[in-house]
């Protein structure tokens, strides 16, 4: 007795439509009336479509089946497609590379928003929106630094980066007074709170 295994028998070219759908589609090659054969391979993008309702999520999913019903017959049907059959060439190319945008951050833990914003304020003619602009990037970079190194830092070492940053341009109000490092970090600082039963629940302060 011999045994039909799967090792043996054809690779399935798209095998989430089972080896019966191939039999099908290999048998409609070998019909020789055009009519008969359009009428066979509607039948089989029916069957098609109930063996993979979620298709029917994909938009346009009467196309998805058409264009799987060409691969799956090596685009060797000839049938009067309600679309265009896509081509070999455009199924088997690779797709283009994707740029990936490359920034150079001077002080990469401060991170590429703020240098946006410094950008911005850079641009922005002497006034009271630049003023604000300023102290906000200011207290956005302390966070930011306080974010990798927890430990302390003087306000005028974020100055001094702000203004190295900036290319120079940026020099914050000598006056300006930060929120303490304390009280940054106090707001991150998980605290725990019992829940109903005496068990412990670990929350976190969010900063509005």
């Amino acid at each position: 007795m011999s045994y039909d295994y799967n090792s043996s028998r054809d690779k399935l070219i798209l095998p989430e439509y089972g080896r019966n759908i191939q039999k099908m589609v290999n048998h409609i090659k070998t019909i020789e009336d055009r009519e008969e054969r359009n009428k066979a391979a509607q039948t089989v993008i029916a069957v098609m479509g109930n063996l993979n309702p979620h298709l029917r999520d994909v938009t346009d999913f009467k196309h998805k089946l058409w264009d799987h019903l060409a691969i799956i017959s090596d685009f060797e049907l000839d049938i009067d497609s309600p679309y265009v059959t896509p081509e070999r060439e455009s199924l088997q190319s690779k797709p283009k590379k994707v740029p990936y945008q490359q920034h150079k951050i001077k002080k990469k833990h401060y991170g590429r928003s703020i240098v946006l914003m410094i950008e911005k304020a850079v641009a922005l003619e002497p006034g009271e929106e630049k003023d604000d602009l300023v102290k906000m990037i200011a207290y956005h970079m302390k966070k930011s630094y306080l974010t990798w190194n927890r430990e302390a830092v003087s306000d005028e070492e974020i100055f001094g980066d702000m203004k190295n940053l900036s290319g120079g341009v940026l020099e914050a109000n000598p006056d300006l007074k930060l929120p303490e490092t304390k009280d940054i970090l106090a707001k991150n600082r998980p605290v725990i709170k019992k829940k109903n039963g005496g068990g412990k629940k670990k929350q976190y302060h969010q900063q509005k």
